[in-house]
């Protein structure tokens, strides 16, 4: 008997890539729309003046949904193979740690604000840092793939 499915063979750590990329890629559509980002005619460039907040929460601008848009799409791309999956996860991890770090040591009200950032997004950068990274290295051990019938 010939079988008319084909075999997916992902490894967890790609399927954590592209759920990560996904949700990134989300997150940067969301914050061009009005209602679910509030103030969006308050939408900068970039900079700590742009008044728009994502959920009402996460200050954003145009540059920082952009680098949410790039991000999901490093994922989705990056999540086809498992050593670029781990990769773009470790890599992202340590990015927003980075990030995280930076938001609290300058001042939010200065021209270094340049994403922007408020303490909201430097508490999720942390998260999204310790996150992504511990799902690279642990999920990444293994490279043994999951097998799902399509």
């Amino acid at each position: 008997m010939v079988s008319t499915h084909a075999t997916t063979h992902r490894t967890l750590v790609q399927y954590a890539a592209l759920a990560v990329g996904a949700v990134f890629l989300l997150v940067g559509i969301l914050g061009f729309i009005p209602g679910i980002t509030s103030n969006t005619e308050h939408l900068g460039m970039a900079g700590h003046h742009s008044g728009s907040m994502l959920l009402g929460i996460f200050q954003v601008s145009v540059l920082h949904n952009i680098v949410h848009l790039l991000f999901g799409v490093a994922g989705l791309a990056l999540g086809r193979n498992a050593v670029a999956a781990k990769r773009f996860l470790v890599i992202g991890g340590v990015i927003y740690l980075v990030l995280g770090f930076y938001g609290v040591f300058i001042d939010q009200a200065s021209a270094a604000n340049f994403v922007p950032v408020n303490t909201a997004d430097n508490v999720l950068h942390f998260v999204l840092g310790v996150g992504m990274a511990a799902l690279g290295l642990i999920l990444g051990r293994s490279a043994t793939p999951v097998h799902r019938m399509a």
